[in-house]
């Protein structure tokens, strides 16, 4: 669901910013530009998070492997 989000900030940021400045509204295309930096960022979270995770989990299951095999 937080992908969806995320790309959905970005999405909306982009239109926010394109539209700004079209119209020459500044303020639009700033709130754009940083809605759309906003997705990129929690993207780049989630990224990390889920690497973590992965790591976290390859390392329990080593050692959980290691375990059983000194049994």
């Amino acid at each position: 669901m937080s992908k969806l989000k995320n790309e959905s900030d970005k999405v909306v940021g982009k239109t926010k910013e394109g539209l700004g400045e079209a119209t020459g509204n500044d303020k639009m295309a700033l709130k754009g530009k940083l809605q759309n930096a906003i997705g990129k960022a929690k993207e780049k979270l989630e990224e990390a998070k889920d690497k973590v995770a992965e790591k976290t989990n390859d390392f329990i299951n080593k050692h959980e492997k290691k375990d059983d095999d000194e049994k």
